[in-house]
């Protein structure tokens, strides 16, 4: 692991973070819900490209939940056109930013366009090192019981047998196969509650809330949580 410039600390080989408060910075400033989206937009573009620096081989996001479609029409809107803002821009930039794009969550309800997006972008960045997982109408219950559907079909296919299931083997059904558990979760905000975001994942994960709205979260704020998670003491239900 490549230590931080700033804090001298090993950095985890894999951040999460749900990205929380862009409603409130908004109200906060007396302006629309979708410029708090867009603030917080700019955040994340600002932290991708400081985990880059430090090392950081993933980067998982919690972009769009699948509770998140009870949110006003206007709103999700707004979501997604930013979010098609964001991946015309990175497949422009793709060559010189050299970063994996992977999506979590049912694609399916997005529209063609924006899916289409989302294949180019993960097909074209297959073969770059540092990795960006999305979290896109994603939640942590129903990518489990997607995955439990995908097992069942496989043994009613004969492909597979019940005796065969494994924490190992019901990995590789999920959206995050193949990628190690976030050793670090951030909230900002001040909420203090996991959302329903990487439930399988978290089990050994070290969670860090903190009491700043996500647009204006900023490097300072994630080297500060990379700190708070090497003062835990990782045990794993051992001594």
């Amino acid at each position: 692991m490549t230590p931080s410039a700033e804090n001298k600390l090993p950095v985890p080989r894999h951040i999460a973070i749900i990205m929380d408060g862009n409603g409130r910075w908004a109200k906060n400033r007396g302006l629309p819900r979708t410029a708090g989206h867009a603030a917080g937009a700019e955040s994340f573009r600002r932290i991708a490209n400081y985990c880059r620096t430090l090392g950081v081989e993933y980067l998982t996001v919690y972009a769009f939940s699948t509770e998140n479609w009870k949110r006003s029409e206007e709103e999700i809107s707004g979501i997604m056109r930013l979010l098609g803002a964001y991946l015309k821009e990175a497949l422009r930039d793709m060559e010189k930013n050299r970063v994996r794009f992977c999506f979590f969550g049912d694609l399916s309800r997005l529209s063609p366009q924006l899916q289409k997006l989302c294949n180019e972008a993960q097909s074209l960045s297959s073969e770059y090192d540092v990795q960006v997982n999305f979290c896109l109408n994603y939640g942590g219950r129903d990518e489990l019981v997607r995955a439990a559907k995908s097992f069942a079909e496989d043994v009613a296919k004969g492909e597979r047998k019940p005796e065969e299931l494994t924490e190992q083997l019901l990995e590789s059904y999920l959206y995050s196969a193949d990628v190690p558990d976030p050793e670090l979760i951030i909230r900002p905000s001040g909420e203090m509650r996991t959302s329903n975001f990487l439930l399988w994942q978290s089990a050994y994960s070290e969670y860090v809330f903190m009491n700043v709205l996500w647009p204006d979260f900023g490097p300072a704020d994630l080297d500060q949580a990379i700190e708070e998670y090497h003062r835990r003491n990782r045990r794993f239900g051992g001594v």
